[in-house]
């Protein structure tokens, strides 16, 4: 079967020659043989063909061989590259930041929350209960707080591009988000996706409650959400790209045909074997195969 490396350079410097070539070098002295360089995106994405290889010890070959160098990079067959099925995180991976960590901002809480937030990302702390508690102690926040929350919300680069392009391109998209509805209807809106999942917080006379509805979505949910939507499309789990950046996100990561840890948090990094730690989101599009003339958005 044939397999592709696809090189992608940090989006504000792009993918300089050189590395490129220390690639192909890195390949070459470990007995791969590699093709010339396709340019998807002048001086910042290519495909290089290259020899039969097993993926994951040629990847941490490489990771090694390029440490702490501006590319992200991906091995995959060339069959199927083209993914059917977007799967994406909201907090940390669609937009920045994360909005539980912004609504205790406003409550004066943002220390004590984010600390919370921080350990079950990592995978410390069993996410539903380390999301009761932080919700708990945002009891009686008025529900003005959600509105002036989702006004700062800034999108990641790249984001609408990557929703915009796979859609255009025939996929469906679907943000799954252990955060909360309020925030995933309304970014899923303002970036393209066909639909949303996530938590829906309980609210009483224009303020929280402290509590989150149940069954609560975690990494158990995003999986079966990717199931589901598999089994709608007729599809199979190759079909699917899954991206996220925490514990929450492992499993559909780990299931989906290209899972991506998109500026993951150090369990997530360990675990996954295709990371962007460099550059945006279009970084998932170019792992596709997709050209920048093919970018919409």
């Amino acid at each position: 079967m044939q397999q592709i490396l696809t090189l992608v350079g940090a989006h504000q410097t792009g993918l300089a020659q050189t590395l490129v070539d220390a690639a192909t070098a890195a390949l070459q002295s470990s007995g791969i043989g590699c093709g010339v360089p396709d340019w998807l995106a002048p001086a910042l994405a290519c495909d290089i063909a290259i020899g039969p290889c097993e993926a994951t010890p040629t990847m941490a070959f490489l990771a090694a061989r390029l440490q702490n160098q501006p590319v992200d990079f991906a091995i995959q067959p060339v069959a199927g590259r083209r993914k059917r099925l977007l799967l994406a995180d909201m907090d940390s991976t669609i937009v920045m930041g994360e909005t539980l960590d912004e609504l205790a901002d406003q409550a004066g809480l943002g220390e004590r929350i984010a600390a919370v937030t921080a350990r079950a990302m990592n995978g410390e702390i069993e996410f539903q209960t380390a999301l009761k508690e932080r919700v708990a102690l945002l009891a009686q926040l008025p529900v003005a707080a959600l509105e002036r929350t989702l006004e700062r919300l800034a999108l990641m680069p790249g984001a609408c591009q990557l929703v915009r392009t796979m859609r255009h391109h025939g996929a469906h998209t679907l943000l799954v988000s252990g955060g909360f509805r309020y925030f995933t209807t309304r970014v899923a809106q303002r970036v393209g996706f066909d639909g949303d999942e996530a938590n829906d917080l309980e609210i009483a006379d224009g303020r929280l409650t402290g509590r989150v509805r149940e069954p609560i979505l975690d990494k158990d949910a995003k999986l079966a959400h990717l199931d589901r939507a598999v089994a709608r499309l007729a599809i199979t789990r190759r079909d699917v790209v899954a991206v996220g950046d925490g514990a929450n996100d492992l499993a559909m990561l780990e299931a989906a045909g290209l899972g991506v840890a998109y500026r993951a948090k150090p369990v997530v990094a360990a675990r996954v074997l295709v990371r962007v730690d460099h550059g945006d989101l279009t970084a998932l599009l170019y792992f596709q195969g997709y050209c920048r003339d093919d970018i919409r958005g």
